[in-house]
This record gives C-alpha cells, structure tokens and sequence, in this order.
C-alpha cells in the first residue's frame, strides 16, 4: 500500500507527540483501522513527510533572513569592487569583535554567568568596532580615491557607510541564525515534543531586522562622527543595546513583543539613516512616480 502525504499529515496533526503517536497510539488503532494494516509504511511514509516539511522550513527561514539582504548586495554592491572590498572588511572587523566578546565572557564566564553581562559587553564591543571601522575608512579615502571612477569620494561617504554596514549585519545575521538553519532540516521537528512551534520563524526575523539595523546604525553612525552629532552616536549605541537586551525576553516565550521592539526600532532608525543619507519626501515622490 502507499499512504498519501495528506493522510501521513493529518495522523500526524492527530497528536503532537509524533514518536508517542508512531510508537504507541498507532498500533492501538491498527485492528480497526484497514489503513493502519502496514504500520512500517506508515511510518515510513510519515518520516518522508516530516523530511519534507524541515526542508521547507529551511528554505523558508534561509529566504526570509537573507532574501532581503542578498537583494540589496546584488543590486547596490554586487557591481562595484570598491564596495565589496568595503563589505568583506567589515565582515572581518565584526568577526574580530566576536572574538574579543568571546574571549571578555570566557575571562569573566567564572566571575559571573549571567548572559546579560556577557550581552552588554558584546555590544559595546561591536560599536567600538563600527567606529575602528570608520577611522579607517576615512584613513583610506585617498588611496580608495584613485583607484575609484568617483570623482569625489568624499561626496559618496554615505555609500561606503552603507556598504560596511551591511557587512556587520550580513556577517551577524550568518552567525545568530547559521546553527538554527542546521537543525532545522531535521530529523526532529521544533515544537513536536517541547519548544514553540515558530521558534524557527521567529529567530529569522529576528535576524532579518538586526541585518537592516546594523545597516542603516553604520550610516546613521558614520555621519554623525562626521558631523560630530553625539546624540546620533548615543542613539546609535542606546537602540543597539535596547533591542539586544529586548530579545532576552524570547527565554520567556515573549515572541510577540520582541518582534514588535525590534521592528519598532528598525522603522525608526531608517527614517533616521534615510534623512542622514540626503533622503527628502520629493526624493521619495520621484522614486515611486520613477521621475
């Protein structure tokens, strides 16, 4: 016989103990039941669909944290060396914050084990970076200067700060969500046993938003040293410490309004780097009537 995966998934929904049901429940119905006769093929057919379903999630997680990102490299740094050059330096200085966090929670992991501490250093450390990255930046503009078509670099400053923020939160987003996508492909399924059933779906978009934050912080960031705006810097500094504490709150199931800061904060920042960046209403107006 063969069991249709419509069948296999409504057995499955049945009862959300999936190794109960297979194990146990199933057997029980096997006599009154004449598509339960061959149990081995049931559960054959039920482990193809849950086979089915991690890879669906997989994908589905991998394309909603780094569809929008990927997006935005191929159309704005794909085509310019200067700017890949920009991002992958970025990425390494992040990765060497890292580093330098894992190293600050190793020394002081005996002094104190609260992950909150652990957090807080993590983020000072990142923005001490962001603004290594700026100095030299702005110590390289000559030399990128002649090896670049622009005519005045420092009249496309903005760009460069978009371009080394977007590698600190592609290169962040990799790193929180990597191991997650691993386990998502199976063989077990989050939220059968124990666990919240989007916790998948929630890390992703979590990501997702510190992808686009990091982003527009590096711009908004940037031009504020530039400038020498210092409440930019402190809300730079403040809303990355606010919404990484915030998502301390995911240990308590608090999903919904983690999500809510986050994005909250997200849309705010990028009004802000949009305004920063030379971004007026009339040049929104022209966007969307393509003027």
């Amino acid at each position: 016989k063969t069991i249709s995966d419509v069948f296999c998934l409504r057995l499955l929904l049945s009862c959300k103990v999936g190794n109960t049901f297979l194990g146990k429940i199933l057997p029980t119905f096997a006599p009154t039941r004449p598509e339960f006769h061959s149990f081995p093929i049931v559960k054959r057919a039920v482990c193809r669909l849950l086979a089915k379903m991690t890879v669906v999630e997989f994908f589905g997680c991998s394309f909603l944290a780094f569809g929008p990102p990927v997006a935005m490299f191929a159309l704005t740094i794909a085509h310019d060396p200067i700017r890949i050059i920009i991002l992958i330096a970025a990425s390494f200085f992040w990765l060497v914050s890292l580093l330098l966090s894992s190293t600050v929670w190793l020394a002081f992991h005996p002094v104190t084990s609260r992950l909150t501490f652990g957090l807080i250093c993590s983020v000072f450390i990142q923005e001490g970076f962001r603004y290594l990255m700026y100095k030299v930046l702005r110590k390289t503009e000559s030399g990128l200067q002649e090896v670049t078509d622009i005519v005045r670099i420092a009249d496309y400053r903005h760009i460069l700060s978009y371009a080394s923020g977007l590698g600190f939160g592609i290169i962040s987003g990799a790193f929180s969500l990597v191991n997650i996508l691993a386990d998502s492909v199976g063989p077990a399924t989050v939220g059968l046993k124990a666990g919240s059933d989007v916790f998948m779906l929630i890390s992703a978009a979590q990501s997702l938003a510190m992808i686009l934050l990091h982003t527009f912080w590096s711009v908004i960031f940037f031009n504020a040293c530039d400038v020498k705006n210092y409440y930019h810097i402190g809300y730079v500094v403040a809303s990355h410490l606010f919404v990484s504490c915030f998502t301390l709150l995911n240990a308590s199931g608090l999903f919904g309004v983690t999500l809510s800061i986050s994005y909250l904060v997200l849309c705010i920042t990028g009004v802000i780097a949009f305004q920063v960046a030379g971004g007026t209403v009339a040049s929104i107006r022209k966007f969307f009537t393509c003027k």
